[in-house]
């Protein structure tokens, strides 16, 4: 805890079961986040559980706005529906509400938060929304070098991991993954197709512009979290089987020229990116070394064949469960309770 935190914060995480939910809680616990109250929600089919959490054994609550309300501050992983139906009410209870879905991200009295980019658009908000999880992780990325050189345009291609589709994604990976290995063959319900050993290059719906909405939301956000609301970027999302942490390779054109070692110095005292750089070494992000971590690891950076001295390609890797979500939103809290970003 840091002495311009305010003591006494009682914190309720919605949908604790989940996979954000119980990275949520975690975090709150490796952060030393100041809470004197911790109070976990879920279905009623979950209700009365005892869930072991790094604060001790825990009790599952049944949802309801009565006890939501008994917080400061509620930390919600659950459904946009649900986020729609009870944010606005818990709001009104007053009760600072930290959304991880997308249902309030577009609405322009809403801030979109990314704390190492614009914690100051929290403002005295009641409703804050957490990021898409593939925008966070390449914003955080994106930032340093726009703050030096003027981003112009962004060509991004992602690699997401199961983690994106929740604890059943993952458990279905797992799970088809070892059918084959045992001779069997592989299904699918949480994705569009079997996972195992293939990449899928559709996340979410298709939309009349022929790109998915899982692009159009890194275009979206982008531009809103970035304060670049004309920013030109194309994305093309791809499902592969990894457990989690998302990777994103990114070409970039600037306003300015720009060179290699300019971005990396840009971006060596970048709050929340690791720069892992060194191909002599075979040294690069890579999803396996990202996993469990919280910051943004950047590296591959070299000079754009496309856009020469005004142009760079780097690769991305973030922790999809962490910054592209449960610490996101835990962050964001931590300023909405001492002003100031960690």
């Amino acid at each position: 805890m840091t002495k311009d935190m305010v003591p006494g914060v009682k914190v309720a995480v919605v949908g604790v079961t989940g996979a954000v939910g119980t990275e949520m809680v975690t975090v709150l616990h490796d952060r030393n986040f100041p809470l004197t109250d911790l109070r976990l929600f879920a279905s009623a089919r979950s209700a009365g559980k005892t869930l072991e959490t790094p604060f001790g054994s825990k009790t599952i609550e049944e949802f309801t706005v009565d006890s939501v309300a008994e917080c400061d501050v509620a930390l919600l992983a659950v459904s946009g529906d649900f986020s729609k139906e009870y944010a606005p009410q818990l709001a009104e209870r007053g009760v600072t509400v930290i959304d991880n879905s997308s249902a309030f991200r577009y609405d322009d009295d809403k801030p979109l938060v990314v704390p190492e980019i614009n914690a100051d658009a929290i403002g005295d908000a009641k409703i804050i929304a957490n990021p898409n999880c593939t925008t966070a992780i390449l914003a955080v990325a994106l930032q340093p070098l726009h703050a030096k050189f003027g981003l112009k345009r962004a060509i991004v291609s992602t690699y997401q991991a199961a983690s994106g589709s929740g604890a059943p994604g993952m458990k279905e990976l797992e799970e088809e993954t070892r059918n084959i290995l045992q001779g069997g063959q592989s299904s699918n319900k949480v994705f569009v197709h079997p996972l195992p050993f293939n990449v899928i290059p559709h996340i979410d719906k298709f939309q009349d512009n022929g790109y998915t909405k899982e692009e159009m939301k890194v275009t979206w956000e982008t531009r809103k979290i970035m304060r670049i609301p004309d920013l030109p970027l194309s994305c093309t999302a791809v499902r592969i089987p990894t457990l989690r942490a998302h990777a994103e390779a990114a070409t970039l054109e600037f306003d300015k020229p720009v060179t290699p070692q300019a971005a990396r110095e840009a971006l060596s005292d970048a709050p929340g990116v690791k720069i892992v750089d060194d191909p002599e070494a075979n040294a690069y992000p890579m999803p396996l070394n990202a996993s469990g971590h919280y910051d943004v690891e950047v590296g591959r950076i070299r000079q754009s064949i496309v856009f020469g001295d005004h142009g760079l390609d780097i690769f991305v890797c973030g922790d999809q469960l962490l910054k592209g979500a449960a610490l996101n939103a835990v962050q964001i809290a931590e300023c909405v309770v001492s002003g100031k970003v960690r």
